[in-house]
């Protein structure tokens, strides 16, 4: 087993690479709790409880897709790089096409599970680069970052920091709900673990708010902590099942959106964490082939299991920060979550403002890409910057993908620089106007 995963090479040993598999695992532990509530839609009140997907199956098949994708990874392709399934990701799926576009979580599994099959083609065939190729740089960084500050509106939302208000929309709230207080708290002392860089600052943020909840009589004690597993019947295979049902131009927008995000999270998460743990070599990542081929078919699996996209976590250079190097900490990362799977009694305690700090500093991570970003040259800021700021105004990933991919091409032929822009883009414009046109159907 060591010569498989190159200890000797790599300069590691098993004690390190469990260390950095379990430091991996609390660092991003938090999605077992934040993603079946966000699928939900818990912290929707007047959302029908007959169209809310079953939070104990999304647990179960977070946990599953989690470790499929963890175990694959560290075995295939030998990285010391987690996958679960993603924030933004998640959010999208529960705020953009359940909750804003009206299309059942059935249908929405759907889409995720053919973005996945089309993921898994494109890495097959090598096509994949030609489209990171095509994508500009700036318009990559603008999504996440657009991405950051939806996930952080949605924190304030939730944390009932930011609520409605007739003469500007939004405002800031009277701030003395004791939820709101304990939101707060959680998101100070989340603030203070991100600054001293614990690892694993999100999820012990949320167990801290949430004991705080507990005493204050906010949150409800759960009677045990160990149970047995939940059902996971109510998710499994209904995305198979509703295929049929993704063939309109509204679903092509989603499916679209699913894998552009997952295309370029994926992408930029293997290139970043790789070259932290210094396994690029010429600037190139070996075995990328296989490290997307593990993501594209985890997506999949995900989408049969009943959870949104499944993609590589940034949180895994908290491993490499502790000395993981090889994939046998990935594969320590896959096994705790196996594990977690006992822990679902503790799904009753993660109510809105225990996961709202999480959303909230999730969000200023993804953002800090913007400062990659020539604001300088405005044929590429404006793009990026309607892109980054309409996701949280229009309350859409894809609507801020669509306005980038639309005003992109228009800003390079006015600067004279539209034979620089690939036909790709061209052909993403025109879709998107489709999308446009034809979204609110």
């Amino acid at each position: 087993m060591k010569k498989y995963f190159q200890f000797e090479e790599l300069g590691t040993n098993y004690r390190t690479e469990i260390i950095a598999g379990l430091t991996t695992f609390l660092s991003m532990a938090y999605i077992l709790f934040v993603n079946p509530f966000t699928l939900s839609l818990g912290a929707v009140k007047d959302f029908p409880d007959e169209l809310r997907i079953d939070q104990g199956a999304v647990f179960v098949a977070t946990a599953l897709a989690a470790a499929y994708g963890c175990i694959l990874m560290g075995v295939l392709a030998r990285y010391p790089i987690a996958l679960a399934p993603g924030m933004g990701l998640n959010a999208f799926f529960a705020f953009t096409v359940v909750l804003h576009m009206q299309i059942p979580w059935q249908t929405a599994l759907a889409g995720v599970f053919v973005s996945g099959v089309i993921f898994t083609i494109l890495s097959l065939t090598g096509i994949r680069e030609k489209i990171i190729d095509a994508i500009p740089v700036e318009l990559k960084y603008a999504v996440g970052a657009g991405i950051g500050l939806f996930i952080t509106f949605i924190g304030l939302q939730n944390a009932g920091i930011i609520v409605d208000n007739e003469a500007t929309l939004v405002g800031l709230s009277d701030l003395k709900n004791g939820n709101t207080l304990l939101a707060i708290f959680g998101l100070f002392v989340t603030v203070i673990l991100m600054v001293k860089r614990v690892n694993g600052g999100v999820f012990y943020g949320m167990v801290i708010t949430a004991i705080v909840g507990m005493m204050f009589g906010l949150i409800k004690v759960p009677d045990k902590i160990v149970g047995a597993i939940p059902d996971i019947s109510p998710t499994f295979g209904v995305a198979i099942e509703h295929l049929p049902d993704i063939f309109s131009l509204k679903m092509l927008g989603v499916v679209l959106t699913f894998f552009i995000v997952d295309f370029f999270d994926a992408t930029g998460t293997l290139l970043a964490v790789a070259n932290q743990a210094g396994l690029l070599k010429d600037n190139k990542l070996p075995r990328a082939g296989k490290a997307l081929l593990v993501d594209a078919t985890a997506v999949m699996v995900g989408a049969v299991l009943g959870t949104s996209t499944t993609t590589s976590y940034v949180e895994s250079s908290a491993g490499v920060a502790a000395g993981g190097r090889s994939g046998f900490s990935a594969v320590v990362t896959g096994i705790l979550f196996l594990l977690a799977l006992f822990f679902s009694p503790l799904l009753s305690v993660v109510t809105a403002p225990v996961t709202a700090p999480a959303l909230i500093i999730v969000g200023v991570l993804m953002v800090s890409s913007i400062g990659e970003i020539d604001w300088k040259k405005l044929e590429v800021a404006i793009p990026a910057f309607f892109t980054l700021i309409t996701m949280p105004l229009s309350y859409s990933i894809a609507t801020g993908i669509a306005v980038g991919f639309i005003f992109y091409p228009i800003t390079m032929i006015l600067k004279g620089r539209g034979k620089e822009v690939h036909p790709i883009l061209y052909v993403l414009f025109v879709i998107f106007i489709l999308y446009f046109v034809f979204l609110r159907e």
